[in-house]
């Protein structure tokens, strides 16, 4: 198994269930709270692990109460959190979430310590990425870690996966950098600046701009894969969604553990995809997220 590096934000989610998404001054009555943690970096990273994958995980915490519970979660899942670091005098990270009956949600995020996660920390953490096998990011943390984290992947001949959330524009020869890059719609329009109408010429856009592999999540559409060599769309399972505030993380996360394990490109997307159709099934962030045993038993059984 090949060893995977998540380099990302840790939250904790303070979860609201209504009725219906909330219009401008509109007041909700009779929603259900609950807290989970979450943080697209540290949901991913469970996922990953979780799915059987030998993962480490970077990030900044704060040095609150809530740092404490995300640690010892995250060390729950056997995750290894010797990167992890705590900046005095911030706050963790916290979203606020809005999920409705449909299990569509809303989400506000204030970074806190997630924004420490600057240069300096990427530069201490360099050794750490060269000797990893496959560097997981996401957009969650600040724009210039992210190119230096993928820099210094890339030159030292890692596999590079970056999922575009919350989307930015990166320059274009950081993005000839990138193994696989993992967008949905909304997110492959603002990185693309045209609209979906093709899905083969918006995954061309970065193909030509150098991305080895592009997949285009679809949300109840499944995914659409392209790279060099070939095409193919891979349908989501049919599945009753209640909760699909961190499904596209548990795919990034069970689509890098595929991977370190060996699985080519559709064999993982197919993996990826069923991880984040039972996670659709469950609620919260990390807790939705499947073992590698309930994946494949779901898949079997799902056909």
């Amino acid at each position: 198994m090949k060893k995977i590096l998540v380099i990302g934000s840790s939250n904790m989610d303070m979860v609201m269930h209504v009725d219906h998404l909330p219009l401008p001054g509109e007041t909700i009555g009779n929603g259900t709270f609950s807290q989970h943690h979450g943080g697209k970096g540290a949901n991913q990273a469970v996922a990953a692990a979780r799915a059987g994958g030998k993962v480490t995980f970077a990030t900044c915490l704060g040095d609150d109460v809530f740092a404490s519970q995300i640690l010892e979660g995250i060390r729950s899942d056997g995750i290894d959190t010797s990167l992890i670091t705590t900046i005095p005098n911030y706050s963790t990270g916290t979203a606020l979430i809005y999920v409705d009956a449909a299990g569509e949600n809303a989400i506000g995020v204030a970074p806190g310590a997630n924004a420490k996660l600057n240069l300096e920390y990427i530069e201490a953490i360099g050794d750490d990425i060269k000797n990893s096998d496959i560097v997981l990011l996401q957009q969650e943390i600040p724009e210039e870690s992210v190119i230096e984290a993928i820099k210094c992947a890339s030159k030292h001949g890692k596999r590079v996966i970056l999922n575009t959330a919350p989307a930015s524009l990166l320059p274009h020869t950081i993005l000839a950098q990138i193994d696989t890059l993992i967008m949905n719609e909304t997110e492959t329009e603002i990185m693309s600046g045209f609209d979906l109408a093709d899905l083969n010429v918006s995954a061309d856009y970065f193909l030509d701009k150098g991305v080895k592999n592009v997949i285009i999540t679809l949300g109840s559409k499944g995914s659409f894969i392209k790279n060099k060599d070939h095409s193919f769309q891979i349908p989501a399972f049919d599945v009753k969604a209640i909760d699909t505030v961190a499904a596209g993380d548990v795919f990034c996360g069970c689509l890098a553990t595929a991977l370190a394990r060996g699985s080519e490109l559709e064999e993982a997307v197919w993996f990826a995809t069923g991880g984040a159709a039972i996670s659709v099934t469950r609620k919260g962030a990390q807790p939705s997220a499947p073992t590698k045993a309930e994946i494949l038993n779901f898949i079997v059984t799902m056909g």
